[in-house]
């Protein structure tokens, strides 16, 4: 009989114990992370390579790999994008396109997705994976793989 009910008993905790871990507002995280992507868009569209970069951990422990390695910290990752995006024209018009997005807990998730940069002479297009990460009440990347 005790061991019937020790065997409930870890059932029972078990249930309990996974359920609490999507205790977090998912839904929430997902419309945030979406909300600073559209301000990125925006930012970039509107040739404020600034204000796209607010969206990401102003940190040297920032990641930022793209096809010619990583690249450490915020202020390296902004310079780079200032170097190969000089002006309104090199910046054209960016999209992004979230194909997953998941939650991992209530401070992290991650977002793969597909982005396009149409320009009057070119369309460049490649795919990113974003961790976000939430910090001082606002989500922030701190790593970028965008290819």
């Amino acid at each position: 009989m005790k061991l019937k009910i020790l065997f409930l008993f870890i059932i029972v905790v078990s249930v309990l114990s996974c359920k609490q871990q999507k205790s977090f507002d998912e839904k929430g995280i997902k419309a945030a992370i979406s909300a600073n992507m559209q301000e990125q868009e925006n930012n970039w569209n509107s040739a404020n390579i600034e204000g796209f970069m607010d969206h990401y951990w102003k940190s040297d422990s920032l990641k930022f790999i793209g096809k010619r390695g990583m690249t450490m910290g915020w202020q390296a990752t902004l310079d780079n994008y200032k170097k190969g995006y000089p002006d309104a024209a090199a910046m054209g018009r960016l999209q992004f396109t979230n194909l997953h997005m998941e939650a991992l807990d209530a401070q992290n998730a991650f977002v793969i997705g597909k982005w396009e940069l149409f320009r009057s002479a070119d369309t460049l297009s490649g795919h990113y994976s974003l961790l976000w990460k939430k910090m001082n009440e606002k989500w922030v990347i701190v790593a970028d793989h965008s290819s």
